[in-house]
């Protein structure tokens, strides 16, 4: 019955945040056009560099042009399915998040499920792009891709997710984190567009084992491309197991979570 009542809530969602979206279009055309430039911009930025440097640690345009399609699809994900879990400090500052502790439902999926304008388009560019990568950097398309690659993205999304629910759990105690967040999305967006061999052995051991976004992309493209290099000791192999650490890690996000909202006693309003 409560699976059945939380399917319903999701649905009613999705069909406000589309409504939202199609009431609002310029809005919606605006930031499609940020989106596509945004990305637009960090790929073209790779290929300036790479025409100044063919090769960085043995990477060129294409092996860099598939490294950043393959976050770019895990981080739409993210962005289309969980955003919403950066609004709850928000929910927290302005008094809001109080509501959601009195109803019926899980109050992480409320925030999950909090309708805005929220639609897929960044999803479906960055599918595009991806593909487009592929066909570009020559990667092998065979049975081990077509499985492991939609686990890969999905486990890429779950380490999105875990980072943004810590960094929205610190909340409780802190209730403003913009700052924050946006250390963090920098710290992402930025290490992630490079392989991680180029870094120091402290950014490697930070991109791998605190905050694993190498396995969101560096590991599953090494793997794909056939690179020999091990960062750290790790094979390249091991980029199989991102969606392992995509459910441990955003499983340790949410005992955080829970550990925090158990503390929770309001901000005063």
């Amino acid at each position: 019955m409560q699976t059945r009542r939380m399917a319903n809530v999701y649905r009613q969602y999705w069909r406000i945040n589309i409504l939202t979206t199609l009431e609002y279009r310029e809005n919606f055309l605006i930031w499609f056009l940020f989106t596509f430039i945004y990305h637009g911009t960090a790929i073209a930025s790779l290929w300036i560099v790479l025409e100044r440097f063919p090769s960085m640690n043995g990477w060129n345009f294409r092996d860099m042009f598939f490294l950043y399609a393959l976050w770019m699809v895990a981080h739409a994900l993210h962005n289309t399915f969980f955003s919403t879990v950066g609004e709850i400090p928000d929910h927290i500052r302005d008094g809001e998040f109080d509501r959601l502790l009195v109803r019926p439902l899980d109050t992480l999926f409320q925030a999950i499920a909090t309708p805005g304008q929220v639609f897929p388009d960044e999803l479906v560019l960055a599918l595009i792009t991806f593909v487009a990568a592929t066909l570009y950097s020559g990667v092998h398309v065979d049975a081990v891709f077509i499985i492991f690659v939609p686990l890969i993205v999905i486990g890429g999304a779950l380490i999105d997710l875990g980072l943004n629910l810590i960094i929205s759990t610190a909340a409780f105690w802190f209730v403003k984190v913009d700052a924050l967040r946006w250390i963090f999305i920098q710290l992402e967006q930025e290490f992630t567009r490079y392989p991680l061999s180029i870094y120091s052995r402290s950014v490697r051991l930070l991109l791998t084992f605190v905050f694993p976004f190498a396995f969101m992309n560096y590991f599953p493209a090494s793997y794909f491309l056939h690179k020999h290099e091990a960062a750290l000791g790790v094979p390249p192999a091991a980029g199989l197991l991102t969606p392992v650490i995509g459910i441990v890690f955003v499983a340790l996000a949410y005992v955080f979570w829970r550990f925090g909202l158990n503390r929770y006693q309001g901000v005063g309003h």
